[in-house]
């Protein structure tokens, strides 16, 4: 008869099986698609430039407008001619940016958002010709912002703060990692972001889906430039639920998902929030039956984030966040193509205007990972070259364009 385990054996196959257990729990709460650690969750060491757009994308994109390629080369033309290249521009700080519903009153809030995105346009200009004006012009803009802005004010300043919170980034990206000359300020620019911006986004917003999705898209873009893991894993959470409870899958069951925090908690109140759709479809937005230029906001910011997550060495295009992308780009641009409304969605009336949106997410779901997407496809080819909303969207025909980098 065989003798009964000794205590180190023991001990052995307890260990054992509570580091397979706590293998398992991590595996589940990473989600399909993790690695090797969760798919939200900060990287050991940030990459950069990181937010959004990547070196080797910028590489791919230099290469193919030197050669002429199209739709490269007339992208990159597109943005040269735009006004947010322009070398003469002059910047127009305000130590408090006052942001009124619908930028009403507007004290500083255009100023803000087109700097940010001159900014980043001239960054991108310094990349791909490599003359040092754009990289002086961006810098420029940076420095005249930090030195002046202290507050945002009035009830839009959380969405104006994610709005130019998204741009300031990815300028600074490329230009500090990029740029071999001074930049004798980035210090200030980067305590601007921590002690104006950030506070402001950080802990999201229980307003229509489109607020929070662009601020937290703002506050991981933010939080790679600060190298902050703390605040980028906090917005990864807040990002993760929100797109969950901002794109409607079958799986999710009969009512779409919520955010805890706002307390939707019976059939009647999703419903309202929902701006009155009943019916739930895979792919159908939060806003969707609102309009479709606040939906793009919302399904642009979800690229965004699942692209600098994408960059940082995780995968967020391989969870449901992927899956929720790419059937709200099909849904939206098979009626932004033309399709008639049933009388179930939106009462047959849609308010279309879905912006120039389609390109991140088009590329990683459809180039990189193979899925077939022929209403976006067909929207995204129609549209090009992709310009600018000129809040937080700029150039990505140039940037992400059929880019396999």
């Amino acid at each position: 008869m065989s003798s009964a385990p000794t205590r180190r054996h023991r001990r052995s196959r307890a260990v054992l099986l509570a580091t397979l257990t706590a293998a398992l729990v991590a595996a589940l709460l990473a989600g399909p698609g993790s690695t090797a650690h969760r798919a939200d969750a900060a990287p050991a060491a940030f990459t950069h430039p990181g937010v959004t757009v990547s070196e080797g994308q910028l590489d791919f994109v230099r290469a193919k407008v030197d050669a002429g390629a199209q739709p490269w080369k007339g992208a990159f033309d597109q943005m040269m001619a735009s006004r947010y290249a322009d070398l003469n521009r002059t910047p127009k700080p305000r130590a408090v940016v006052e942001c009124g519903s619908y930028s009403n009153p507007n004290y500083g809030c255009t100023d803000e958002r087109e700097d940010a995105i001159a900014a980043y346009t001239n960054a991108l200009a310094w990349y791909f010709t490599r003359d040092e004006r754009y990289a002086r012009k961006a810098i420029e803009l940076m420095d005249a912002w930090s030195a002046v802005i202290r507050d945002h004010t009035n009830s839009n300043a959380p969405l104006q703060t994610g709005w130019a919170g998204s741009s300031w980034p990815k300028a600074a990206e490329i230009i500090k990692y990029t740029y071999g000359g001074t930049w004798a300020n980035s210090g200030r620019f980067a305590g601007m972001l921590r002690d104006v911006y950030l506070p402001e986004i950080i802990n999201g917003s229980n307003s229509n889906g489109n607020w929070e999705l662009t601020m937290t898209e703002a506050a991981v873009g933010i939080s790679v430039f600060l190298e902050d893991k703390a605040s980028y894993d906090k917005a990864m959470a807040k990002f993760r639920t929100r797109t969950a409870a901002y794109v409607y899958l079958e799986s999710d069951g009969a009512l779409p998902r919520t955010v805890p925090s706002q307390n939707l908690d019976s059939r009647d109140k999703i419903v309202k929030y929902w701006q009155g759709q009943s019916t739930f479809v895979t792919g159908l937005t939060q806003e969707t039956c609102r309009d479709f230029t606040h939906t793009g906001y919302g399904i642009s910011s979800i690229s965004h984030v699942a692209e600098t997550s994408r960059i940082q060495g995780q995968d967020l295009y391989g969870t449901d966040v992927g899956e929720r992308l790419r059937h709200a780009l099909g849904f939206q641009a098979k009626y932004q193509q033309g399709a008639g409304a049933p009388s179930w969605l939106c009462g047959g009336d849609l308010d279309l205007g879905l912006g120039p949106v389609t390109e991140v997410g088009y590329n990683a779901m459809h180039n990189r990972l193979g899925f077939a997407m022929d209403n976006t496809q067909a929207l995204t080819e129609r549209t090009r070259p992709s310009g600018t909303n000129n809040l937080f969207v700029a150039w990505e025909t140039l940037t992400h364009g059929d880019n396999p980098a």
